[in-house]
């Protein structure tokens, strides 16, 4: 049961990072102008985002244009577009994986590769949080880099924007759901080597033994107890006494034994064990 709350907890965790990470993408409020100086009482915000830029004016008028030329972008901005949209191609693949690897779900039950699919999906979740960090932090890091040089006019400052955080939360989220499943896969691995272990109390593999498996209580070998105190000669003389009356009480090879007529022979065999 914990390892199964852990998969829906990070399953959980994963989608809501895939949703934000999608919607941080898609939304132009990736950078806002920054209301400093002379630009403190302006009609006229500025936004922009991965694939369009957007104005919103004080009378309630929101337009917006799209890039139209890809290649005329920078190079950042380009990897943060192919960063962003591959993230989310491997979140939804990940949401597909994890469902049909978690144990609330009927798609290969009772098969020792479901924990493993579970935790193939933990995996790209991983790695889909990680590749949507990346454009986010850049990003962030290009703002506050250019709001803090003194050449750069007040009028071209700009200020982090609200899919900045949403990104962040977003790849944590997915990093985190990510995790989960991976250390609910891992459990569930470990709980079946220890399932699957032999039992100590059986006992050893030994020929004799029926059908070659571990031998019962019934086949442990008993050897002469010896006194604590016992002499090394005293050891030998009943080794030796032991030896003898296994070998007297062992039948001839092909004859019968009644038990009728020899008791002991119905609790000993061939071989001397019990």
């Amino acid at each position: 049961m914990a390892n199964a709350a852990l998969e829906l907890m990070g399953f959980f965790l994963g989608l809501f990072g895939m949703l934000g990470t999608l919607v941080s993408t898609v939304l132009p409020y990736w950078q806002t102008t920054a209301h400093i100086g002379s630009n403190i009482v302006t009609a006229v915000d500025n936004m922009k985002g991965l694939w369009m830029e957007c104005v919103y004016q004080s009378t309630g008028a929101f337009q917006c244009e799209t890039y139209n030329s890809m290649l005329a972008l920078s190079s950042d901005l380009q990897a943060s577009r192919a960063l962003m949209v591959v993230s989310v191609v491997l979140s939804i693949l990940a949401i597909a994986i994890s469902t049909v690897g978690m144990q609330c779900t009927v798609c290969m039950e009772g098969t020792a590769a479901k924990s493993r699919v579970a935790g193939t999906g933990g995996g790209l979740f991983l790695a889909a949080g990680f590749l949507a960090l990346i454009p986010v932090s850049w990003t962030t890091h290009e703002v506050v880099y250019n709001f803090y040089q003194p050449h750069v006019p007040k009028s071209l400052k700009y200020e982090l924007g609200v899919c900045l955080y949403l990104g962040l939360a977003a790849a944590m989220l997915s990093m985190l759901g990510g995790g989960l499943l991976c250390v609910s896969c891992c459990e569930m691995q470990d709980t079946g080597h220890r399932g699957g272990g032999r039992g100590h109390g059986g006992g050893y593999h030994y020929p004799g033994a029926p059908d070659g498996g571990p031998r019962s209580s019934s086949h442990m070998y008993r050897g002469p107890a010896f006194p604590v105190t016992a002499s090394p000669a005293a050891k030998a003389m009943a080794l030796a006494r032991s030896h003898t009356s296994t070998q007297s009480s062992s039948p001839v090879q092909g004859a019968k034994t009644d038990p009728r007529r020899n008791p002991a022979a119905a609790g000993y065999d061939v071989t001397g064990y019990v």
